[in-house]
């Protein structure tokens, strides 16, 4: 499955580009967030949420190989 990811804030910067296709088997939102890990060891020091067809998804949330962005933490009000 091949999965769009774009990045935002602080996160764009950490990976050095606002978006990237990522050519995977992976199933759910716990599995990206792992590669995600791996492949970006600073995010490890970083909040984020991971949202799936713009909106906010659980880890135990499964892929379907839409439109995946990676969100900092923000403040609402």
């Amino acid at each position: 499955m091949q999965i769009d990811i774009k990045y935002f804030g602080m996160l764009a910067e950490i990976t050095g580009c606002d978006s990237e296709k990522v050519e995977s088997e992976i199933q759910t939102v716990a599995d990206l967030q792992k590669v995600l890990l791996d492949k970006y060891p600073d995010f490890k020091n970083k909040d984020f949420r991971i949202a799936q067809n713009q909106e906010l998804v659980a880890l135990e949330t499964k892929l379907t190989g839409q439109e995946i962005a990676v969100l900092p933490p923000f403040a609402g009000g």
